[in-house]
């Protein structure tokens, strides 16, 4: 899976995008995965939910 991101919109992009301003869940091309979250640490914890560290033996 590739990496995803953090982003955060504010809200004249928002309202350019068609979307609530919030934090998002995003892959590198841009496209939104997941969101509005409220805060960028909610974020981070989808992230981390889609998207596990991979663990090394």
């Amino acid at each position: 899976m590739q990496p995803l991101l953090s982003r955060h919109v504010e809200t004249e992009e928002s309202l350019r995008l068609g979307v609530t301003s919030g934090w998002y869940t995003t892959k590198v091309s841009g496209t939104f995965v997941t969101g509005p979250h409220d805060t960028e640490k909610e974020c981070l914890s989808k992230i981390a939910e889609l998207n596990p560290p991979i663990k090394r033996k």
